[in-house]
């Protein structure tokens, strides 16, 4: 059911805990789905130097977030902002059908760390980072 990739990231997942002071955090997710991801960024001349998760969920959520940490640290904020989730799936050699929205959280939890980033800066880049639509009681709106 799970590649080795996906096993090994949820055995021994990269990247977990919270920065001090992060001056990038990013949250999104459903408590009615189960999954939430909260991201940390410690981001200096636009590139991320640390970045760390925390995330309440599945094997494949704790994997995804695992991994889309490992893509982007060191990356610019650009790089990190084209982050998507097939990239997060296919680094983790596949997902199942039933777990692709963990992939899809991962992404947007990037994303909104890096929106984040941006508001505190003073710069808005207009995203919208809603609910991935994983369950029918889906309020549409981030927790």
């Amino acid at each position: 059911m799970y590649s080795e990739k996906v096993m090994d990231h949820f055995a021994n997942p990269r990247n977990v805990g919270e920065i001090e002071n992060a001056n990038a955090v990013g949250q999104v997710g459903n408590a009615k789905c189960g999954d939430i991801m909260k991201i940390y960024m410690d981001i200096e001349d636009d590139k991320i130097k640390d970045v760390k998760f925390k995330t309440f969920g599945c094997g494949a959520a704790i994997a995804t977030s695992s991994m889309a940490t490992e893509m982007v640290k060191g990356k610019t904020v650009k790089e990190a902002l084209e982050l998507t989730n097939k990239a997060v799936m296919e680094a983790l050699d596949g997902l199942p059908p039933e777990k692709v929205h963990c992939s899809v959280l991962a992404e947007e939890a990037i994303h909104s760390a890096i929106d984040d980033y941006y508001k505190r800066s003073g710069i808005s880049l207009g995203v919208e980072h809603n609910c991935s639509g994983c369950c029918a009681d889906c309020s549409k709106k981030n927790i």
